[in-house]
């Protein structure tokens, strides 16, 4: 289990080991790493997702690891309260950003529009906070659009397995 705590209260997470373990060891390896402490959810969208893991408060992005291979062909689908790794248009790009589906997003899946977004997990506990910070006003902000105004900070993102 995963417990991302953010200043909105505290998201619990169950991975997909078995469906996309290159994924999971991904967001593991930055767990340890404590990359995801201080990040901000730099995108929210209602009815669509919070993106979060890969920037600052200043919307500087952090350094990551060398992007990882696109598991989006596992089976699991972008559904409300799924994790899925975030990406740019390029297939295996994945390396820290990942979000939250706030709703059925079957465009994401494997084959709809494109290869798809590779689902790795699911919040097992506080999808309300989900909802919280799905809920806060945005705009745009330093070439970025959808950014919370108030930011929507990861304090710390911890393994209780």
């Amino acid at each position: 289990m995963i417990t991302i705590k953010t200043n909105h209260g505290e998201i619990s997470v169950e991975l997909f080991d078995e469906k996309a373990p290159i994924s999971c060891e991904n967001f593991r390896q930055y767990v340890t790493d404590k990359h995801f402490d201080g990040t901000i959810f730099h995108r929210v969208i209602p009815n669509f997702m919070i993106q979060g893991g890969g920037m600052d408060e200043t919307l500087k992005a952090r350094p990551t690891r060398d992007p990882i291979r696109n598991e989006a062909d596992n089976g699991e689908k972008n559904a409300r309260g799924t994790l899925a790794m975030a990406r740019t248009g390029v297939v295996d790009s994945a390396t820290s950003q990942f979000f939250i589906n706030l709703s059925d997003n079957d465009f994401l899946n494997h084959g709809g529009r494109d290869f798809g977004y590779a689902v790795f997990g699911k919040v097992s506990g506080g999808m309300d906070v989900v909802d919280a910070i799905a809920a806060v006003e945005t705009g745009n902000r330093a070439g970025h659009q959808d950014v919370p105004l108030q930011a929507v900070t990861i304090v710390e993102v911890t393994i209780d397995e």
